[in-house]
């Protein structure tokens, strides 16, 4: 099997974005997002568990002053698609009231966990709230309201690594691989 490729028992996965692009794509969002919030000390929020590979990533490239919390939703168990309902895990510690918030995804795939991320946020009376997310299923995702920050548009392919997860496997691979069976 190529260096690109494995297999389990049930599915062959391929690289579908390199480390090396996914390193690219994080640099540029922390630039854009370093210009965007200068002078603002705004506040991250990642979306456990997936993100955090990526919030981690995401902030050391940062130039401002940058805090960090952390959200738990449930959505996917252990199937390949939603279940198509959310449910709060672990809210964010901090207070949001008049800050700056930037929603950090892993990936967002048909709207509904960012929507309801999104309203959950809001009742916290923040300054400012915006998204970034390193995937967008762009064809797939339905959402009312800006995702300003995209690393990578794709297909609605089931992708695993870079913190993305199959039954809570593969987070921990360094590319970001995709499976078509």
């Amino acid at each position: 099997m190529p260096d690109n490729q494995f297999k389990t028992e049930t599915h062959t996965f391929s690289v579908m974005i390199s480390e090396q692009e996914i390193r690219k794509a994080v640099q540029r969002l922390g630039k854009e997002l370093s210009q965007k919030y200068a002078g603002k000390n705004p506040i991250f929020v990642g979306i456990l568990n997936g993100s955090f590979l990526f919030v981690a990533d995401l902030v050391r490239e940062m130039s401002v002053e940058c805090e960090i919390d952390f959200l738990k939703i449930g959505s996917y168990g252990n199937a390949m698609h939603s279940a198509g309902t959310v449910r709060l895990d672990k809210d964010v510690s901090a207070q949001l009231t008049d800050r700056h918030v930037i929603v950090v995804e892993d990936i967002i795939d048909s709207g509904l966990s960012v929507t309801f991320i999104r309203n959950h946020l809001m009742e916290k009376k923040p300054a400012s709230m915006s998204f970034v997310t390193l995937l967008l299923k762009k064809e797939k995702a339905v959402v009312d309201f800006p995702i300003e920050h995209v690393g990578f548009d794709i297909g609605n392919e089931f992708v695993v690594g870079y913190g993305l997860d199959f039954a809570q496997r593969f987070r921990h691979l360094k590319d970001i691989y995709v499976t078509y069976d």
